[in-house]
């Protein structure tokens, strides 16, 4: 496989969104998906509405979230709608909690490591196109998160973020966290389910990752670390593996003195399997080409 385009920018800014995504030469067809992390109750970390309102409006889009499947304020569809509406992403934008209501779609994976189904929203299927807008961060399970948690996690419905924390073992979100799998069959499970939502979409899809806020804890948690490492910049592509892989090598090879502490939440997870299995299912390359873009 020939390596793919991964452009970047150090320009953060709403304007430099749009630019990414417009060198990436892509015009995303029909009803747009713009799935990113709207932020648990009591974060400070996730990007905020206003930050994307540009890119948002560039694509025609519509905001996708799903339910979480752990206690906050995300695990219901009614508490879900009114901490978005609390985070300012309805003064703006269309939004669609895609699992607010069942049954969801099932993607088959007939070539997966540990699933051979994945389960997401229903209201996937109201689009012809996504842009996966992703905030790069560290993870407490994932050891980070990018584009492939955005596909996986971020797009399962709450069962189907059972499903694939538990690796295939059990929909019920009530049971699942005090008997978690072995850590490399979830990491696993991510890169399975990603790759049913980048097939769903066929070339419709492309990713971008804003490196800012480079906590080392997620998007999803409510109390979390501040940041520890300076931001970095854009990354825009049409591979998610390989725009995963560029930001860890960029966070890999950052004279930041808060590099280690970022580099010892990846490690402890093993977060860099997702990489390595995706890459293995083949919808992708972790090897590619960096572009600066001015």
């Amino acid at each position: 496989m020939e390596k793919s385009k991964v452009y970047f920018t150090k320009e953060i800014t709403p304007e430099s969104v749009v630019k990414m995504y417009e060198t990436l030469g892509v015009n995303l067809p029909g009803k747009v998906a713009v799935k990113l992390h709207s932020g648990e109750e009591g974060n400070q970390n996730y990007i905020r509405p206003e930050f994307v309102k540009a890119i948002v409006e560039k694509v025609n889009g519509t905001v996708v979230e799903c339910n979480a499947a752990y206690e906050g304020a995300r695990n219901s569809t009614e508490k879900h709608k009114k901490l978005i509406e609390d985070h300012g992403w309805t003064k703006y934008f269309d939004v669609d909690i895609m699992d607010a209501e069942g049954p969801d779609v099932v993607l088959e994976i007939p070539n997966g490591k540990i699933l051979k189904e994945n389960f997401v929203g229903k209201d996937i299927e109201k689009y012809d196109s996504m842009l996966v807008l992703s905030h790069f961060k560290g993870h407490p399970m994932g050891g980070y998160g990018g584009a492939l948690k955005q596909l996986s996690i971020g797009c399962a419905s709450s069962e189907g973020k059972s499903w694939i924390h538990s690796a295939g073992q059990s929909k019920d979100q009530t049971k699942i966290w005090a008997n978690l799998p072995e850590q490399d069959k979830f990491l696993e499970s991510m890169a399975d389910a990603a790759s049913s939502v980048v097939k769903h979409f066929g070339k419709n899809i492309v990713f971008i990752n804003v490196m800012c806020n480079l906590s080392v804890d997620c998007d999803c948690c409510a109390v979390a670390e501040d940041p520890c490492m300076k931001d970095i910049g854009i990354l825009a592509s049409t591979d998610p593996i390989a725009i995963d892989q560029a930001c860890m090598d960029l966070i890999y090879n950052s004279k930041d003195p808060g590099r280690d502490h970022f580099v010892a939440r990846v490690e402890r997870q093993n977060g860099i399997h997702t990489i390595e299995a995706a890459a293995e299912l083949g919808f992708g390359t972790r090897e590619y080409e960096m572009i600066n873009v001015d």
